[in-house]
């Protein structure tokens, strides 16, 4: 167990604060959810900055700092979809999750076939979640309510839905060679 590590399991043990915190009924318990969802998010960036620059990077730490970071993200939309209850959060939420599940299949069968290298992060992945976040950070410190947050939060959001669709594409489209390859041998069978 490194610091890298520990920070990976700190935003995990950061998830049910951050839901008990959205739903108390205070003026501003949106704001200290938002707050602890921003602190989990940092930790996201400072335990792979720790990692490589420690050089500690671990077999447990890259399986759970995705994992991590998709419990955050998935949890966080589940309490917008809830809370807002329209197109704007419910639309963009379902994009998100379902890439989420493709996306990790497809590395999944990719590391399986030996070419898990062709659906490695890119920086469109990064532009994407660096917009989600802000967006879920948004969305997550105002209550759901029409103002010009909220609105900055969904359209921040959607915008992250389409950078999620094209990255998709883009994963799909690099594995393509190898699907229609398998596909071919398994039809030669």
């Amino acid at each position: 167990m490194n610091i890298p590590n520990i920070l990976t399991l700190l935003r995990v043990a950061l998830i049910p604060i951050f839901i008990l915190l959205y739903y108390l009924p205070l003026h501003w318990s949106y704001l200290a959810a938002a707050t602890v969802f921003t602190l989990a998010s940092l930790t996201d960036w400072l335990d792979g900055y720790l990692a490589r620059k420690w050089q500690q990077s671990t077999a447990f730490g890259a399986f759970l700092d995705p994992v991590a970071d998709k419990l955050m993200v998935a949890v966080a939309l589940v309490l917008l979809v809830q809370a807002h209850a329209n197109f704007w959060v419910t639309a963009p939420a379902m994009v998100i999750i379902g890439r989420e599940i493709v996306i990790s299949a497809l590395r999944e069968w990719m590391a399986e076939i030996g070419a898990r290298a062709q659906v490695a992060v890119s920086n469109l992945g990064k532009y994407k979640t660096a917009a989600q976040m802000v967006a879920l950070i948004v969305l997550l410190a105002n209550p759901p309510t029409f103002s010009s947050w909220v609105i900055l939060g969904y359209v921040l959001l959607m915008i992250s839905a389409v950078l999620t669709l094209w990255s998709m594409c883009l994963y799909l489209k690099a594995a393509w060679p190898h699907m229609s390859m398998h596909s071919d041998q398994k039809s030669d069978k």
